[in-house]
């Protein structure tokens, strides 16, 4: 919001990509305070793949063209947001999966999510042949965590661990590239993971870093 605010003292717009925040912590469009915000509405609200959202504040709709050949009412963000042919079913979802966001409540959800990270992260951390490659300072992070076994930076080593974690332990992880320091994996636990998989993590990732 800081940033939002410097820089509109100084004219300059603000597009916040919040694909990975709105859902996934306790923030609104209004705590975020910009004019242009895109929202993904299936990594942390549950919404179907491909489902997502564009604001547009509504006295900055003029300062947007419509899309070419779109005759849509000009006081309307639809206009703006031409997509085609439009999978209807998915966008009907949005409505519940917005209901079980606020039945489950954003502070609660993050506060859920937080606990997960840090009890495996807190476990391993420190661990000889492990690199953690986040802080433990909530206002830096939220439930995603990458880690590194040390001196595996390849994308084959990164994919073979991902690939063990899960026909081993039943732990889905995802290879991540293009870290200057080399590939990495992700662990991004979901609201109906338990303290248990964080703990089946933790001796798994104990095992890996112990066999060198």
């Amino acid at each position: 919001r800081e940033i939002v605010a410097l820089a509109r003292s100084r004219g300059v717009d603000t597009i916040v990509d919040a694909a990975h925040s709105f859902g996934q912590v306790d923030i609104t469009i209004d705590d975020i305070g910009a004019d242009f915000v895109g929202l993904n509405l299936h990594k942390w609200l549950g919404a179907p793949i491909g489902v997502g959202a564009m604001y547009i504040k509504a006295d900055r709709l003029a300062d947007i063209d419509r899309m070419l050949g779109d005759d849509g009412p000009l006081d309307r963000i639809e206009s703006r947001m031409h997509t085609g042919t439009a999978n209807f079913a998915t966008w009907l979802t949005v409505p519940a999966a917005l209901d079980f966001h606020d039945a489950v409540g954003p502070a609660y959800k993050a506060a859920r999510l937080r606990l997960l990270r840090d009890t495996w992260v807190s476990a391993v951390r420190g661990t000889q042949g492990i690199d953690i490659l986040a802080p433990d300072d909530h206002d830096l992070v939220a439930a995603i965590t990458s880690f590194r076994l040390h001196g595996r930076t390849t994308k084959d080593e990164n994919q073979a661990i991902v690939r063990e974690l899960f026909e081993q332990h039943r732990l889905f992880t995802v290879w991540r590239t293009g870290l200057a320091r080399g590939d990495c994996v992700r662990v991004t636990p979901a609201l109906y993971n338990t303290p248990a998989d964080a703990a089946r993590l933790t001796q798994a990732l104990k095992a890996m870093a112990a066999r060198g």
